[in-house]
């Protein structure tokens, strides 16, 4: 089935996104990229040697999905795990300075996510990670849905962003979800494969289609009419939106409703952060009043302007905007 949202109907969502108030929790990351040319081989070992001539810090992971949040022009609380080190004032300042909250960082025992690209002629050599991906311990989950529980109260939306790094346990999800509920926000999702089927209650489940496939065990078929539906029932979510790269998304509805939404891309630079991107938008315009589908519809336009840019990239409503006149002709 095809949808479409007159150019009215966005605009006022777009507007209404702004003073909306959501919280991310998930796993939150500092990007650290290393900027420099290769003049010659160590003489140490058969590596390049780089001369770093640029220093670049960036918000990574679940912090990327509250920058991008906050480019709409909503607030955002950030609940994520951060270490007592230089990578976590970084990773706080950045959140301050982008004008998000950073009262909702929890400090636990052990280094924050850090991931340090070194890069020379527009070519990645190297990347090295700093971290700990173990589950956190019981006190620090406590702490975490404790935060979460302050949070909530002036919150429009929920999102979760799952990067298997030991925030998102089973406790954390299923206690977080249970509080979104009782409020009647919605709660949307951003799985990876660790603990796939323990968001059950969510609003918005929205995998890619390797994630799905590599939970299932098995291809999906999205020609087959009844394999989206089947899926579905088994994640216990409310709707799944499957996003298909440059095929667009599939979102599936509890009456076994399959709309397919078309990429609006122009042009394909860099498809990093578009799932970020699609994640913020959904959020934000549920919590202004969209419906799943007319928000599904809307975090595909600023998809299609995202994966223009290169790098992970936030997306302003004018973007938005833009990018629907220039697909509709106006």
């Amino acid at each position: 089935m095809t949808f479409w949202i007159s150019r009215a109907r966005l605009a006022a969502l777009l507007d209404a996104a702004r003073g909306q108030h959501v919280v991310v929790i998930g796993d939150a990351m500092l990007d650290v990229y290393l900027r420099g040319d290769v003049e010659r081989i160590s003489p140490e070992a058969p590596v390049p040697v780089v001369r770093v001539r640029e220093r670049r810090l960036a918000l990574g992971g679940a912090a990327n999905v509250a920058q991008n949040v906050a480019a709409v022009g909503a607030r955002c609380d950030l609940v994520a795990a951060v270490g007592d080190d230089l990578a976590g004032a970084q990773l706080r300042a950045h959140l301050e300075a982008g004008g998000m909250e950073s009262r909702s960082l929890v400090p636990v025992d052990r280094p924050t996510t850090t991931k340090t690209r070194v890069m020379a002629r527009a070519q990645q050599l190297v990347r090295f990670d700093e971290e700990e991906d173990r589950d956190l311990h019981a006190d620090d989950v406590q702490r975490v849905l404790d935060a979460v529980a302050r949070a909530l109260p002036e919150a429009g939306a929920l999102v979760f962003e799952d990067y298997n790094k030991g925030v998102l346990v089973p406790a954390v999800i299923e206690g977080a979800i249970a509080m979104a509920r009782a409020r009647g926000l919605p709660v949307i999702v951003d799985p990876k494969f660790r603990n796939f089927f323990t968001y059950r209650g969510a609003t918005v489940f929205k995998p890619n289609r390797r994630e799905l496939e590599s939970a299932l065990g098995a291809a999906v078929d999205l020609e087959h009419p009844a394999a989206l539906p089947e899926t579905l029932a088994r994640l216990g979510a409310d709707h799944l939106l499957l996003t298909l790269g440059e095929h667009g998304m599939a979102l599936v509805s509890p009456e076994a409703q399959v709309h397919r939404i078309p990429t609006t891309a122009r042009e394909v630079y860099d498809v990093v952060g578009a799932g970020d991107t699609v994640t913020a938008y959904l959020a934000t315009m549920l919590a202004a009043g969209a419906t799943v589908l007319e928000a599904a519809m809307i975090a595909n336009y600023a998809a299609g302007v995202e994966v223009g840019k290169l790098g992970a990239a936030t997306v302003s409503p004018a973007e938005v905007l833009a990018a629907f006149d220039a697909h509709h002709g106006a």
